[in-house]
């Protein structure tokens, strides 16, 4: 144990009936939501059943489903020529998706930037060997966009838009000419503005800013639907859950199936909160504020550290160490245990690293929580 001036209780602040979850995911929801969907959970509004008790091709359900996707394009300002698919199964079921349907007769490049984009661009070689081209870069780090070369007849690039295990995140859209951007934005979908045309495919799971896990929100352009791979299971096919399936004459996007109904509600509710927020400028002032508060005093103070410089810091997933080698890990964990905040421990791959993840629903104060906690441990070593 290392010296102090004051023994550490001296720094231990009173409980306060407040907890804070920095968890990567699943991370915490808005609580005003949270308490909502209570209300809901036992009586939907007076029909005498929970959302997910409902059938799914009930009228009661349907209005959830629609408005649920309504919201969506209304907070992202979702332009008429791109689906929005609600899809069963976490962003890994889209690693096999994707290249199952758009890869076609050509290639595709994916942009290796941390653990996601690996994991996804190891999974479409595992299925199409050479046509997956691979560019990585340095640890936390992205590369030039003049810098990819994109081989002829590249029918993709893809990029994970912010990973959370490096704290790594593109602050714009990379454009590569025509080439359609597919981007995995599982952890920082619905917490900035972006300019949807600039990609052939935008998707992300819950839950980081959104519904509870199991649900994955995909939002992909008209004409990169419907050539898929023969060989493309018909429930990762993004045709089917196009398809006019029913009732006949009407557009039921994803309802192939049994939807996660009771997800979908809940992401209804999120959407419904983020407008209530200032939508989704509101939610972005929001996180940067958040994120630069944290980042500020990291960067003045001597006893913390980043791994990320620059503006390609994540503004959801703050990765940081000590600089002292003498003191624990565990130690700290324990520290701000006591004071209320959970899940600060960084990823195994990461020795001794902690990460913050400060999404949406993050208050101000548990960053505030944060950094004051962060003073006192400094102050007690």
């Amino acid at each position: 144990m290392p010296n102090r001036s004051l023994p550490l209780s001296a720094y231990t602040a009173t409980m306060a009936p407040t907890k804070f979850n920095f968890s990567a995911g699943p991370a915490l929801l808005p609580k005003e939501v949270l308490l909502e969907a209570q209300k809901g959970l036992v009586d939907y509004e007076g029909t005498g059943m929970s959302v997910m008790e409902m059938s799914h091709r009930s009228a009661n359900y349907d209005k959830v489903h629609r408005h649920c996707i309504d919201m969506i394009r209304k907070v992202l300002d979702i332009p008429t020529n791109y689906h929005v698919l609600l899809l069963a199964g976490g962003a890994t079921y889209q690693f096999s998706a994707i290249p199952f349907n758009l890869l076609g007769d050509g290639n595709a490049v994916y942009v290796n930037t941390g653990t996601w984009s690996k994991k996804a661009s190891t999974e479409a070689k595992r299925l199409f060997g050479e046509r997956i081209k691979v560019v990585s870069t340095p640890t936390f780090t992205l590369p030039k966009v003049e810098d990819i070369e994109i081989p002829e007849n590249c029918k993709y690039v893809y990029v994970c838009d912010n990973e959370t295990v490096h704290g790594v995140e593109w602050p714009s859209a990379p454009v590569f000419g025509d080439v359609p951007l597919v981007a995995d934005m599982s952890s920082n979908l619905f917490s900035r503005r972006l300019d949807i045309s600039k990609y052939g495919m935008i998707y992300g799971c819950a839950q980081k800013n959104f519904g509870p896990a199991g649900l994955t929100v995909a939002i992909i352009r008209e004409d990169l639907v419907g050539a898929a791979h023969p060989m493309c299971p018909v429930l990762m096919t993004y045709k089917t859950h196009v398809a006019k399936t029913w009732p006949a004459e009407r557009n039921q996007d994803s309802l192939y199936n049994t939807p996660p109904t009771l997800c979908i509600w809940i992401t209804m509710l999120v959407m419904e909160w983020i407008d209530r927020c200032g939508g989704i400028d509101g939610i972005e002032k929001m996180n940067r504020d958040k994120a630069a508060m944290l980042y500020n005093y990291i960067d003045s103070s001597p006893f913390w550290t980043t791994f990320v410089e620059g503006e390609i810091r994540s503004q959801m997933n703050v990765v940081f160490k000590c600089t002292k080698d003498d003191v624990d890990r565990a130690e700290i964990l324990d520290f701000f245990q006591e004071r209320g905040m959970s899940s600060l421990k960084g990823h195994k791959s990461l020795v001794g690293s902690l990460r913050a993840s400060i999404y949406n629903a993050m208050p101000k104060e548990g960053v505030e929580c944060l950094i004051q906690a962060m003073k006192d441990f400094e102050a007690a070593h």
